[in-house]
C-alpha cells in the first residue's frame, strides 16, 4: 500500500465529507421514519462494570494520547472563551450553567471519540480516524440527536438565567466579590444554589437517558433517532443503580476537569468520551452476538452493524 500525502489525503476527506452532507438531508428524512424498527437487546450490567469501562476508555486514552488531546484541546478552548465572556459582559451569573453545559452537549462532543475507539477495536485508529463520522450512513440521525442536544443546552442557559433574575436578579453583580457574597451569604442566593441545581439535575438526567447509548449506537449502526434514542432509554430503566453511577461519574469528572479553568478536560474529556463507547458496549450488545441469542424475542434486531470497511 502507497502511503498517500496529506494532500491527497486531505481531498479524500473533503471528498467523503461532501458526499456525507450530501446524504445527509435523506438521513434526516429517514431519521423519524423507522418508528417501527425493532429495537435491539439491552443487557444489564453492575456497578462493577462501571470500572471496567473506565479502565478500557483509559487503555484508548494511552494508547493514542497525543492525538486524542490534540483532537479534544477544542473544548477547554471554548470553555475558557465562554468564561472570559461571563467576566466582560456581564454574564457572571450564567458561568456555572455554561460550563456545567458540557455535560448536556458531551455526548455530541464525543462522537469523534466513539468512532476512534470503534476502529481501535478493529486494530487501528488514529486522530484522523475521528473526521469517519462525516461519512456514515448515520449522519443525518446524528445532526438530528445533536440539534436536540445544542437546544437543550440553549433552555437550560435560559432557564439558569430566569432562576437568576427570580431570586439575585434582575440587576446583575457589580463584582465578582459581591456576586459570591450574595450567593453564598444570602437566602435569594441559596434559594437560586437549590433551586438552579435541582432544575439542573432534571436536565443532566434527561440528556443521560436519551444520549449516552443513542449516539454511540448511531455511529455504530446505521439506526434512525427514535431507534437509537429508545434504546438508549430503555438502557437507564434496565440499569437505575449503575446508570445513575455512571452520570455521578461524567458529573464528578467534568466538575474536576473544570479545574484550573477547564483545562482538566483535556484529560477527562477523552477518557470519559472512550469510556462510553465501551459502556454501550456492555449495554448493547453486538449485531452478531444480539442475533444469535435473540431466540425470536421481538426486542431483538437492529440495523447491521457497521464494519467500517465502507468508511475507512
Amino acid at each position: 500500500m502507497a502511503i498517500r500525502n496529506p494532500v491527497e489525503w486531505g481531498v479524500d476527506q473533503v471528498r467523503n465529507a461532501t458526499s456525507a452532507v450530501g446524504s445527509a438531508s435523506r438521513d434526516i428524512r429517514r431519521a423519524g421514519a423507522d418508528a417501527h424498527t425493532p429495537l435491539p437487546a439491552v443487557r444489564r450490567i453492575q456497578l462493577s462494570d462501571l470500572r471496567e469501562v473506565l479502565v478500557r476508555g483509559l487503555e484508548d486514552f494511552g494508547a493514542q494520547r497525543t492525538d486524542v488531546i490534540f483532537l479534544c484541546v477544542i473544548y477547554p478552548i471554548v470553555g475558557l472563551v465562554l468564561g472570559r465572556m461571563a467576566f466582560g459582559y456581564e454574564m457572571l451569573p450564567l458561568l456555572f450553567p455554561l460550563a456545567s453545559g458540557f455535560a448536556l452537549v458531551g455526548p455530541l462532543a464525543a462522537v469523534g471519540l466513539y468512532e476512534m475507539s470503534r476502529r481501535r477495536e478493529q486494530g487501528v485508529a488514529s486522530w484522523a480516524d475521528a473526521l469517519g463520522v462525516f461519512s456514515s450512513p448515520s449522519l443525518g440521525s446524528v445532526l438530528v440527536l445533536g440539534l436536540v442536544l445544542m437546544a437543550t443546552f440553549l433552555l437550560w442557559l435560559l432557564v439558569a438565567e430566569g432562576i437568576y433574575e427570580v431570586t439575585l436578579g434582575p440587576e446583575p453583580p457589580v463584582s465578582i466579590r459581591a456576586f459570591v457574597h450574595d450567593v453564598l451569604t444570602t437566602g435569594p442566593g441559596w434559594a437560586m444554589i437549590i433551586f438552579g441545581m435541582g432544575v439542573g439535575f432534571l436536565f443532566a438526567v434527561t440528556v443521560l437517558a436519551i444520549g449516552t447509548v443513542s449516539f454511540p449506537m448511531l455511529i455504530d449502526r446505521n439506526v434512525g433517532v427514535e431507534t437509537a434514542v429508545w434504546t438508549s432509554v430503555r438502557a437507564v430503566l434496565e440499569n437505575p443503580v449503575p446508570m445513575a453511577a455512571w452520570g455521578l461519574i461524567v458529573a464528578g469528572g467534568l466538575v474536576i476537569g473544570s479545574l484550573p479553568l477547564f483545562l482538566g478536560l483535556i484529560l477527562v474529556m477523552p477518557v470519559l468520551g472512550h469510556a462510553t463507547w465501551h459502556l454501550y458496549r456492555k449495554l448493547v450488545p453486538a449485531f452478531a452476538d444480539e442475533a444469535g441469542s435473540s431466540q425470536g424475542s421481538p426486542s431483538a434486531g437492529a440495523g447491521p452493524l457497521h464494519d467500517g470497511s465502507d468508511r475507512a
